[in-house]
């Protein structure tokens, strides 16, 4: 199916939070990720997020020069034309951009995609994440309105972080500690900021014990109970139906079932899925080295074995073993079986 118009994402997102569930929104870096993405989101018969980051998106433009836009922009014009084959839905977004990286990053892409719908076409993603997380939450937010004028023009969606995600991420690194809690007056300053949906729609990462990549049982503390008291405290005061945010989980890698429930019936729409497939495409290409390693080798005046270490090999197996890992999400998530396309 093509992707997402910018109509057709507000409904996943309306049908997330109505329904009960979450969709995952993997981080892709190279073609053979995004496969695997398409066939597991395929596979659970469920619609989904595929997502860049700024260091994915250099990886993309290639090593050896600077230009993640164009990066981004690469990686979107594959995904629009790969999904087609495939018969679920997905929309297109842009990880965790700190504030040094908009001018190379979202505010480019927020501009071509202005151009497309200019001429009457649809925007290239339909959302941007901007990560303000490491400025005061003032600059964070009067930064968020100005780019909220700018994606509600494309009929675009942008996604905030009010709070502190903990770990590291392709250079945003936060410190594990009590900033790790949004508090329910961090929440009506950004409503006071941003609105409810009249000057743009928005999702909010608000945080509750998050950590990005790998972590022990018992070294984070995740109060998920946190998002309902926030949601509850805001439709109090503004008189708004239930859950009135839409909601985004970062750093669930090491989430328990029961931690991952309680945030989607708190009005999680969406769950950043990095860490986990990374590990699972890895391990794949581990194994088929260590497995066969002597094919994989000219060694001992041999020639090794063309058909194990041709690319198209060993990257089968690890898209099939990232495909069933983002399965795993879509099950985690209750989005398995949910495709409308």
């Amino acid at each position: 199916m093509p992707i997402a118009t910018p109509d057709q994402y507000a409904e996943m997102l309306d049908r997330a939070k109505q329904e009960g569930f979450a969709y995952p929104a993997i981080n892709v870096s190279s073609s053979q990720t995004i496969n695997a993405v398409l066939q597991g989101l395929t596979e659970a018969g469920s619609d989904g997020i595929i997502q860049v980051t700024t260091g994915g998106a250099d990886y993309f433009a290639g090593q050896s020069v600077k230009a993640r836009a164009s990066g981004a922009l690469a990686m979107a014009a594959f995904v629009h034309e790969a999904a087609k084959n495939y018969p679920i839905t997905v929309a297109l977004h842009t990880d965790h951009c700190p504030k040094n990286a908009l001018d190379d990053f979202v505010y480019p892409l927020i501009q071509a995609s202005n151009e497309v719908v200019k001429n009457g076409g649809e925007p290239i993603f339909q959302s941007h994440m901007w990560d303000g997380s490491a400025v005061p939450l003032d600059e964070n937010l009067e930064i968020a309105k100005q780019i909220l004028a700018l994606t509600k023009a494309n009929n675009q969606i942008l996604e905030v972080e009010i709070g502190v995600v903990g770990g590291e991420e392709d250079g945003v690194a936060n410190e594990i500690n009590e900033q790790l809690y949004t508090t329910l007056d961090d929440a009506v300053k950004t409503v006071e900021a941003l609105g409810l949906g009249e000057n743009g729609r928005y999702m909010a990462a608000l945080t509750f014990g998050n950590v990005h990549g790998v972590y022990k049982p018992g070294n984070v503390k995740l109060r998920p109970a946190l998002l309902g008291d926030i949601q509850k405290g805001l439709q109090e005061k503004y008189g708004t139906s239930e859950k009135p945010l839409d909601l985004v989980f970062h750093g669930g890698s090491g989430s328990t079932a029961e931690e991952i429930a309680e945030a989607v019936a708190n009005g999680v729409v969406k769950m950043n899925i990095d860490t986990d497939t990374q590990y699972a495409y890895s391990r794949s290409v581990a194994d088929s080295v260590m497995k066969n390693y002597d094919g994989f080798l000219r060694i001992d005046g041999e020639v090794g074995n063309k058909k194990i270490y041709d690319p198209r090999s060993w990257g089968k197996k690890a898209e099939a073993a990232m495909a069933k890992r983002v399965v795993e999400a879509t099950q985690q998530l209750g989005s398995f079986g949910h495709s409308k396309s």
